[in-house]
């Protein structure tokens, strides 16, 4: 693929709403990932279900988006 085509698409993926765009990553991403282990989909489905749980229980110590990002930002980025 050529420089020019990557940057189109590239443009045209960031145009798109937020939600489209996100679903559009995590297909890019899952691309890249090697086969999944039979053991670990196990495991994260047992992970997944416990902490739903937590939330249905209200136990789960829950943070909404912009203190995800907050966050993330400050992993990605330390001082």
């Amino acid at each position: 693929m050529s420089s020019s085509t990557l940057e189109k698409l590239r443009s045209e993926a960031l145009r798109l709403p937020e939600p489209e765009r996100a679903e559009l990553a995590h297909e890019l991403v899952k691309s890249l990932d090697a086969p999944a282990d039979a053991d670990a989909a196990e495991t994260w489905e047992k992970e997944l279900l416990r902490r739903l749980a937590e939330v249905d229980a209200g136990t789960a110590n829950l943070i909404d988006r912009d203190e995800l990002r907050k966050r993330m930002r400050a992993h990605m980025n330390p001082k």
